[in-house]
């Protein structure tokens, strides 16, 4: 493969809805570009970018897959993304290392919820962006309503460059508003007769090719001059208008095709090679260190690595995007993030497991290297005297909660190694092992999300797991002030043990101070603080310890050990065994004995005081909040808001967004637990959502009441 310029070189995500027909549209191009000579389909399970046997078992993509063609003396590279929201981390990675997106839209389901949310990804990133209404020649195709729906979504920027003559099994022939040509596609025939505009279309195509000459000249001065002056472009001079307002996101143009009848592929993947921007016309990317780096070929060179997979009888694979510079078979790199070593001994532009050697890539280029020794997805390689590190990629919060468990314990050693080599394949996959809940808690996007994992894992790595309801992490904390004292008292021939502490505790929070005297039970009780310990608990929250003991009735050097105690009732709470916090401990009075007082003593005897004080301090569970935003289809909204309250949801309020609704609540994450399979159901698939943590905010009493009893029952049975 001869080595492409910067200029050269076009990066194109292709992104859509599950079903649009991306996959289907992948296989026509690398059918187009001569890289296969067959086409596959998705049904067969035969096609180059769904190549990983879990693809092949569902029948949908769950991996971005790179494929690089080379066409018109351009080279391309093109990442064909998933389209269920449940992989969206390919998506989000695809796009920060490519330079246009190419949204696919089934013709017969229009503008879907996927279609508005990978359009949201595009926006925050300020991606040129193409509409290709795909599938034609389905039976329920319609192209107005779909092009009707982008507009009412998108406004004036969306411009046909082509609309279609029929639809469904009708669908024979499109007429190119920019080429001013009818393309006619006759039965056997593998490329369209290209004719003239047929008069019955002449005022309708006359009528689109103005509107598309105006969106051109409108993003450059001296189109827009000499458009004034002669009512018209040429060919050129639109294409690159239409570049500059693919750019600038003033202009998302509109093309149509059947991709599984490989018709209008061809004019496509040419508006691409010649409009498309490359690299070096687009902004550049920053730096963690806030430093523009340009894709420069003669700077020094700059690889990060977006992507990971395991692939059979091959091993680790690693993606990257050629930041700056130039990278060359041998050249040896130091990894930014980890500060290792690297020779790259083999580069490769790849097309699924199709891989091609490269001697080089330059700047802006996207290639892969095999088993490189420590280099993990989001790491940056550099040469020498370069210190860029990219961390750019940022992935949407987990929605969906499972422990996980082998079934036979003896593999949970090779579990733990397959989990965080999957991390590894897919960010978006977050892996706990909870101290807190023991147990190996897997976060992900939704339920085929975990179905997968399941699945590779069962399949490909022989361990057979099961996924069980995650316990929730609650906290525990108190309501009022309560004194306790406990006496540790053990004699048992030769040393004893003994340490009496008394405390008092209340409800701490931030910057409240501490009274000089607290009354329980009708008696005083004067303290005054010789020494504040304000702790930052790693759960959340803080412990404030108190030493107000006056003549000497505990040591100091005892302190510690009572602090130990607390703190050690502090991780395992009274009420449930959840962590407690934001609490304030008084030791105020004490006994020692001068033999007998050693620090276990005090430690059990702090743990214990504590823990009568805490019972007799109006306790309460805390559970853990979060912020839910649904976008749903205005027809679902009311189902949608009826299910959230039956999930003690509080709505906060409602926006609307051109025939969706976006719902925000706040909902506990006890109530959350199979609510992307729910949502589902209730809408049809057409609805999605985010969740964030917010708060710890008090359980409801009645709720209380049965984690409590709850509790006691699984002690009782321990």
């Amino acid at each position: 493969m001869k080595v492409y310029k910067t200029k050269d070189i076009k990066n194109i995500a292709i992104i859509g809805s599950s079903g649009s027909g991306k996959t289907t549209l992948a296989e026509a191009i690398l059918f187009e570009s001569g890289v296969i000579k067959r086409r596959g389909s998705v049904e067969a399970g035969n096609t180059v970018c769904d190549y990983f046997p879990v693809e092949k078992e569902y029948g949908y993509s769950v991996f971005s897959t790179l494929f690089s063609i080379e066409w018109k003396d351009k080279m391309m590279n093109f990442i064909d993304c998933p389209g269920s929201d449940d992989f969206v981390g390919g998506v989000i990675s695809a796009l920060h290392v490519t330079d246009t997106a190419l949204m696919v839209i089934h013709a017969g389901n229009g503008v879907e919820v996927g279609t508005i949310n990978q359009f949201r990804y595009t926006d925050s990133l300020h991606k040129p962006l193409v509409f290709l209404i795909n599938q034609m020649d389905n039976e329920k195709a319609d192209y107005d309503n779909t092009l009707n729906s982008l507009k009412e979504m998108y406004g004036n920027k969306v411009i046909p460059i082509q609309y279609p003559i029929g639809s469904g099994s009708h669908f024979a022939a499109i007429v190119d508003v920019l080429k001013q040509k009818m393309y006619k596609w006759n039965p056997g025939d593998t490329a369209p007769a290209v004719l003239d505009i047929p008069s019955e279309e002449k005022e309708k195509a006359d009528e689109l090719y103005r509107q598309l000459l105006e969106a051109a000249a409108e993003n450059d001065e001296t189109l827009m001059e000499k458009y004034f002056d002669q009512g018209t472009l040429s060919e050129e001079e639109m294409r690159d208008g239409i570049q500059k307002g693919l750019t600038s996101r003033s202009i998302f143009p509109v093309f149509c095709a059947s991709s599984a009848k490989n018709m209008a592929v061809h004019r496509l993947m040419n508006f691409l090679s010649m409009v498309a921007p490359s690299p070096d016309q687009m902004p550049a990317p920053v730096d963690n260190a806030g430093n523009e780096v340009k894709p420069d070929p003669t700077a020094p060179t700059s690889l990060f690595f977006f992507k990971t997979t395991v692939e059979p009888h091959i091993g680790e694979v690693s993606y990257f995007k050629v930041m700056s510079g130039t990278v060359k078979e041998g050249d040896d790199l130091t990894n930014a993030n980890r500060g290792s070593k690297e020779r790259l001994a083999q580069i490769q532009t790849v097309a699924g497991q199709i891989r091609n050697r490269a001697e080089e890539l330059q700047a802006g280029n996207i290639g892969a290297a095999v088993k490189l020794k420590d280099v993990r997805t989001g790491n940056t390689l550099n040469a020498k005297g370069v210190d860029h590190i990219f961390d750019f990629i940022k992935y949407p919060e987990p929605r969906y909660r499972r422990a996980i468990r082998p079934v036979n314990e003896a593999n949970a050693e090779k579990l733990s190694e397959v989990l965080t080599r999957m991390r590894e394949e897919d960010p978006t996959w977050i892996v706990e092992n909870s101290k807190e809940l023991k147990q190996t808690i897997v976060s992900g996007q939704g339920e085929f999300h975990l179905k997968t994992l399941k699945w590779r894992i069962e399949n490909n790595d022989k361990i057979e797991i099961e996924f069980i309801e995650p316990r929730i992490p609650y906290r525990e904390t108190i309501t009022k002030a309560a004194r306790a004292d406990y006496r540790h008292k053990k004699q048992s021939g030769g040393a004893g043990q003994f340490g009496e502490v008394h405390l008092i505790v209340e409800p701490y929070s931030e910057g409240m101070p501490m009274p000089d005297i607290y009354r329980f039970n009708g008696q005083e009780y004067k303290v005054q603080a010789r020494d504040v310990q304000e702790i930052d608990l790693d759960w959340g929250g803080k412990l404030v310890f108190v030493n107000s003991i006056v003549g000497g009735a505990i040591d100091a050097r005892f302190l510690p050990a009572i602090l130990k105690g607390i703190m050690g009732r502090m991780e395992q709470g009274p009420l449930t065994g959840s962590y407690a916090r934001d609490v304030r401990v008084i030791v105020y009075d004490g006994k020692m004995h001068p033999v007998d007082s050693n620090e276990i003593s005090f430690m059990l005897a702090g743990r214990n005081a504590f823990s009568i004080a805490f019972k007799n301090a109006g306790p309460k569970i805390l559970e853990p909040i979060y912020d839910v935003t649904v976008s749903v289809p205005s027809e679902y909204l009311g189902d949608v808001m009826s299910d959230l309250q039956g999930r003690r949801a509080l709505i906060m309020g409602m926006e609307s967004e051109k025939g969706f609704e976006k719902l925000k609540a706040k909902v506990p994450l006890k109530e959350m637990s199979s609510y992307s399979t729910t949502l589902s159901s209730l809408t049809g698939g057409r609805a999605s959502f985010t969740m964030k943590f917010a708060s710890y905010e008090l359980v409801p009493s009645d709720v209380q009441e049965k984690l409590l009893k709850e509790y006691e029952a699984q002690e009782k049975e321990e």
